[in-house]
C-alpha cells in the first residue's frame, strides 16, 4: 500500500450547486499535501466529504486500503482519520484535561458507559502530557479553556486531534486568525510532526502552506485546476490567475 488516500472522482451537490466537482486525487503515506484555492473553491466541502461530516453524492474514497466511501464520521475516526476545523471547535468552560478527555472517549469501549469517570480513562495523564507537550503547552491540563488565547486554543485543537492517534490528519485552516508569530509557532509544530502521520491541510496563508507541503493541489469552483510541487504551482500562470489575481 503506497497511498494513505485516496479519492476517485469525488462529488458533492447541494442541489443545483455543484460544490466538488469530480475531484481525484492520491496522497502518498507520509506526505504533507496542502489544498489551496480561492473562497467559495470547494475546499472544506472537500474536506467534510473525506471525515464524512457529508457524504458524497458519487465518487469513490478510501483510507489506507480501505474504502470508506458511505461510512459514518465516527467510523473513520476508527479507521484512522483526525481532524481539526476551520471555526474553533474546543468547549472553554471544560479545562484543558476534561477537553482531552472527551476527544479520546470517542474510541474508547467505554463511550457508552454514562457513569463512568471520563477523566479515569487508562493512560490519559501519561498521554495528555505527552501531546501537550508536542505542541508546546507543558502543564497546562488543569487550565480552563476559556482562560486560554485563542493562538493556544487552536494548539489545543491539534491535541484533540493528536489524542486519538489518527495516521491520517485533516487540518482546516489552522492558522487562521492567529498573529504572525503564532502562525509560526504552529507551523513549527505541524512541521515536526512524525511522518508516520500523513497530512492533508487547506490553509490560506501561502507562506505557510508552500513552507509546508510536499505537494500542492490548487481548486478552482470545486475542481482540481493545477497539481504539483509547491514551486511548480506558485509559477503556474493559471493559480496566478484564478488564486494570486494576476495575468
Amino acid at each position: 500500500m503506497s497511498a494513505a488516500l485516496v479519492l476517485d472522482r469525488v462529488v458533492k451537490r447541494f442541489g443545483g450547486l455543484q460544490a466538488v466537482r469530480e475531484v481525484s486525487l492520491e496522497v502518498a503515506l507520509g506526505e504533507r499535501r496542502v489544498i489551496i484555492g480561492p473562497n467559495g473553491a470547494g475546499k472544506t466541502s472537500l474536506f467534510h466529504c473525506i471525515s464524512g461530516t457529508l457524504q458524497v453524492t458519487s465518487g469513490r474514497i478510501e483510507c489506507l486500503g480501505h474504502d470508506m466511501t458511505h461510512l459514518p464520521e465516527h467510523q473513520r475516526t476508527l479507521l484512522g482519520i483526525g481532524r481539526t476545523f476551520q471555526i474553533s471547535s474546543v468547549f472553554p468552560d471544560l479545562t484543558v484535561l476534561e477537553n482531552i478527555a472527551l476527544a479520546r472517549l470517542g474510541i474508547t469501549s467505554t463511550k457508552w458507559s454514562l457513569w463512568r469517570n471520563a477523566l479515569a480513562q487508562p493512560g490519559l495523564l501519561r498521554l495528555a502530557a505527552e501531546e501537550l507537550e508536542r505542541v508546546g503547552l507543558p502543564g497546562r491540563e488543569s487550565w480552563m479553556v476559556k482562560s486560554m488565547s485563542y493562538g493556544e486554543r487552536r494548539q489545543l485543537e491539534l491535541v484533540l486531534a493528536l489524542v486519538n492517534q489518527p495516521r491520517v490528519l485533516l487540518l482546516d485552516e489552522p492558522c487562521a486568525g492567529l498573529s504572525p508569530a503564532e502562525r509560526h509557532r504552529l507551523s513549527d509544530i505541524i512541521q515536526n510532526l512524525p511522518r508516520s502521520i500523513t497530512m492533508l491541510m487547506i490553509e490560506h496563508d501561502m507562506d505557510v502552506a508552500l513552507g509546508l507541503a510536499d505537494r500542492v493541489t490548487v481548486l478552482h469552483q470545486g475542481q482540481v485546476i493545477v497539481e504539483g510541487a509547491a514551486d511548480q504551482v506558485q509559477n503556474d500562470p493559471q493559480v496566478q490567475e484564478v488564486y494570486f489575481g494576476q495575468r
